[in-house]
């Protein structure tokens, strides 16, 4: 339960915000309300913890109950409207006390880390982990992975959902695309692990309220069921189809042009 509001983070579109909980710890919460609804939320979940059971750093989630009287005495007249159109169950994320925003100038990253985060981000179709905004903090010396609210795009159109996740995954502006990740080496370590029993486990996780009334679905373990099996078959057949550093049909590469500019101690392959 959250029993205080701290502060907004205006760096994320959704608005995130720092809250005290019951338990006396202190967490990113990402509301319901936010424009992104409640696909953002299960991303959220679903990616995350699939993440960590993959062995990836990823901050704790929790389920956090809101009150919306806690938005009444908010100045700011956004963050209040969404306190209020938040009421009920929210996500919390484990806040990092001291974490510094990822930078590749800073902070060296080896090939086999690099290689894990490309391959997990290409499995849940992570569009949002570039160097324009990495999404990845530094804590205590180590990459700490955070907000998979964007991935899986493929669950905001569950017909095409097929389709959509058979597409290839252009890692060229990648946050960690510089640093040659082992992008093999990752596949031969997840592929055998992500079965369909570890994502069963993963989608049991989001709550039945965040999953109630989707189109198409008679319940919320139908809806289960078409992640579990979407990133089925994308864990199978993704390694084949990630591109770094090299064109595709559909847009040219970035990478050779940030590259150049922001890293020219790093020879590009």
């Amino acid at each position: 339960m959250a029993t205080r509001y701290v502060t907004p983070l205006r760096e994320g579109g959704s608005l995130p915000g720092i809250v005290e909980g019951d338990d006396l710890g202190t967490y990113i919460m990402k509301f319901s309300g936010a424009g992104q609804g409640r696909k953002a939320l299960i991303a959220e979940v679903v990616c995350g913890e699939l993440g960590r059971r993959l062995g990836l750093r990823v901050p704790e989630l929790v389920r956090m109950e809101l009150d919306p009287v806690i938005g009444l005495s908010e100045p700011d007249q956004e963050v209040q409207a969404l306190l209020k159109g938040s009421g009920g169950l929210n996500l919390g994320m484990d806040y990092l006390p001291g974490s510094l925003g990822f930078d590749p100038l800073a902070f060296e990253v080896g090939a086999r880390e690099a290689g894990r985060v490309v391959w997990f981000d290409a499995l849940i179709n992570n569009v949002d982990r570039s160097w324009r905004n990495p999404n990845l903090l530094v804590w205590h010396g180590e990459l700490w992975l955070i907000d998979h609210g964007a991935a899986m795009i493929w669950h905001h159109n569950w017909p095409a959902a097929e389709k959509g996740a058979a597409r290839p995954y252009d890692a060229s502006d990648h946050a960690l695309a510089t640093f040659g990740p082992d992008v093999a080496g990752a596949a031969e370590e997840f592929v055998p692990r992500v079965t369909e029993e570890l994502l069963a486990e993963v989608a049991a996780l989001v709550p039945d309220e965040w999953l109630a009334d989707e189109p198409g679905f008679d319940s919320p373990d139908e809806v289960r069921q078409a992640y579990v099996r979407t990133l089925l078959a994308r864990a199978h057949s993704i390694s084949d189809r990630i591109v770094i550093g090299e064109p595709t049909k559909d847009k040219p590469s970035q990478a050779p042009a940030w590259l150049a500019a922001k890293l020219p101690r790093r020879a590009v392959k």
